[in-house]
């Protein structure tokens, strides 16, 4: 689709939803199957009764069976890698979904079943899968896989396959009629962590792309889209034939990219736990991206995080006794998640919340009393006694004794937070400190700060090979460091000589690429004799001549040829010297003529 044509279709979505609500009854469902397939389903269902008895009674552990569509059946021979005798076949294909515990056992429970399959003279071909099997399906984009496995005709099922055909429909219903504006389709919560029972609800999120939509308001556009895509939740539960209370939730996409901007901790367990089964390349990315830790909270979201707790005292004592417990939770867990990842860490589920907080803060870095950690847990039990309702009412001293120990919790987070943020400003400026120098080191051949500094601004700087303003930067870089042991540096300040240390680090590092390439290629030659040529790499020790692939190395103090491997050359290659030029002894050359006859020396 053309730049033009996107454009003109989002400008159009405030018009179409409208009336989306008017007509979507009226389409046919992509996934739904017609009667004569569902009637021969049925009949082989029956067929499958035994097989199906057979592997329940055998592996009680087995969280589903279902038949996986005929249509989809090439497509899952192909992913499965069947060998094109057995597909000829057509054979049925029945998936078997285990707990991912049991994962080790999965090569010995085929075998026994397919014998059992064999025995029972059934031309069926098994694929035995775990929730997570699934769940890489969808994060390498195998969408079609993972419909095949969501529409199977469940022969056994503990919940997994209802959660996941119920999300799969309304996937299909929702695409069917957004699909230019749908940029993520995630699957969430217990189902992906793999706590999951029958009756758990199903968790998902929706994404929708308004960035060039201009005719609304965003948030009017916002409550129309919530709206139409909540009239399918009831339709794909009606199709789907199961119970589970399918839970959605939709974002417009500049509001959720503010959440990952401030860092919203809910977003970023999302973004943690959550699985696409359908992503124009939003949701992935950004995934990968907290998974490599490249999206970290602002100062600013930081300040908003913390800034919660400020204002528990006055909500406590104006709110009623069953949301005083509410408010204290969310008053000390989410200034606990944003210290967390201040720290460096993803923020942790409320459930992992207080162990994660004792562990890092009271036991690894001694950076708080063990009564704080205390505190963080009691109020979270508290909590979810009850929201379970085994507390029903609080006496005024009980509120009187939370309050408290919230106020102090929030004002002892206070000062952990300057903790954090001096001992990774520490980090940060040492580390600053060390890659810099440690590169200098290599370019200029010097060891101490001074005489690194004199020859780089002698040989590097004067001579035009770096901008002066180089020099200026490792001047900063000297002095950040000097002045944060005198407690004289701010954050702002770190923040700033990260920053403008990239810059310097990224051109040491290609001047130092550049001369080793240099270096390298002065180790490398070709000698051509009549019939091939080979190829001969000096290092400091050795002569390596490669024929064909083939690695051999050559001695002079022995003058024998020996087999190598590119293990032995990598290693000898990393442990090379910077070379101006480049000896290689008569000997050598003499053992070489030896090996392969007359050659010229090409370099």
């Amino acid at each position: 689709m053309s730049e033009n044509n996107s454009k003109e279709n989002k400008e159009n979505l405030a018009e179409e939803v409208k009336d989306i609500s008017m007509d979507y009854k009226n389409k046919k469902l992509p996934v739904e199957m017609d009667e004569k397939v569902k009637e021969e389903m049925e009949k082989t269902r029956k067929e499958l009764e035994n097989i199906k008895k057979w592997i329940v009674k055998k592996y009680p552990f087995t969280m589903a069976l279902g038949i996986i569509p005929p249509q989809a059946s090439e497509k899952i021979e192909e992913e499965e890698q069947v060998p094109i005798e057995d597909a000829k076949k057509k054979p049925m294909h029945l998936a078997m979904i285990i707990p991912e515990e049991n994962f080790k056992e999965i090569t010995k429970i085929k075998a026994e079943v397919i014998k059992e399959i064999k025995e029972l003279k059934q031309n069926i071909w098994v694929h035995i899968k775990t929730p997570v099997d699934v769940w890489n399906y969808c994060l390498d984009a195998k969408y079609d896989i993972v419909s095949a496995i969501s529409m199977c005709f469940p022969l056994y099922d503990k919940g997994f396959l209802g959660s996941m055909r119920v999300s799969e429909i309304h996937k299909s219903m929702v695409l069917r009629k957004f699909e230019k504006y749908i940029v993520s389709y995630v699957i969430a919560g217990s189902m992906v962590r793999g706590d999951a029972t029958k009756t758990s609800d199903v968790d998902v999120f929706c994404v929708i792309d308004d960035t060039d939509v201009k005719r609304m308001p965003r948030l009017e556009l916002k409550e129309k889209l919530r709206n139409i895509i909540y009239q399918y939740i009831f339709e794909a539960s009606e199709l789907a034939g199961v119970k589970n209370k399918l839970n959605v939730q939709v974002y417009i996409l500049t509001e959720f990219w503010e959440s990952v901007k401030d860092a919203h901790p809910v977003i970023f367990t999302f973004l943690r736990d959550g699985v696409p089964l359908y992503d124009r390349g939003t949701f992935m990315p950004w995934k990968l991206l907290l998974k490599m830790g490249k999206l970290k909270p602002s100062p600013e979201a930081i300040d908003m995080f913390m800034s919660m707790g400020d204002k528990v005292s006055i909500n406590v004592k104006r709110t009623l006794v069953d949301l005083v417990i509410v408010d204290i939770y969310w008053g000390v867990l989410t200034p606990a998640q944003a210290l967390l990842m201040l720290y460096g860490l993803p923020p942790p589920t409320t459930k992992e919340a207080p162990k994660v907080f004792r562990e890092v803060f009271v036991e690894k870095e001694k950076l708080l009393e063990k009564k704080y950690a205390d505190i963080l847990e009691r109020i979270i039990k508290t909590y979810k006694d009850y929201e379970h309702e085994k507390i029903k009412e609080i006496s005024g001293a009980e509120v009187d004794k939370f309050l408290k120990d919230a106020e102090d919790f929030l004002k002892r987070l206070k000062e952990l937070r300057e903790q954090i943020e001096k001992q990774t400003g520490e980090k940060t400026i040492e580390q600053i400190y060390s890659d810099v120098f440690n590169l200098l080191k290599i370019i200029t051949g010097k060891k101490s700060e001074k005489d690194i500094l004199a020859e780089f601004e002698k040989s590097f700087i004067k001579k035009g090979r770096f901008p002066e303003a180089y020099i200026k930067l490792i001047k900063d870089i000297i002095g950040a460091k000097q002045n944060f042991k005198k407690n004289k540096t701010t954050k702002h300040e770190i923040e700033n000589a990260r920053k403008n240390s990239s810059l310097l680090i990224n051109s040491l590092i290609e001047f130092n690429q550049r001369c080793d390439l240099i270096g390298l290629q002065k180790t490398r030659m070709k000698l051509k004799t009549k019939e091939k040529t080979y190829e001969l790499i000096l290092t400091n020790k050795l002569c390596f001549l490669i024929d064909n692939g083939k690695i051999e190395k050559i001695t002079a103090e022995s003058g024998k040829i020996e087999d190598s491997n590119a293990e032995e050359l990598t290693k000898s290659l990393a442990e090379q010297e910077r070379k101006t030029e480049v000896e290689i002894s008569e000997r050598i050359m003499e053992i070489i003529r030896k090996k392969i006859g007359s050659f010229d020396i090409i370099l």
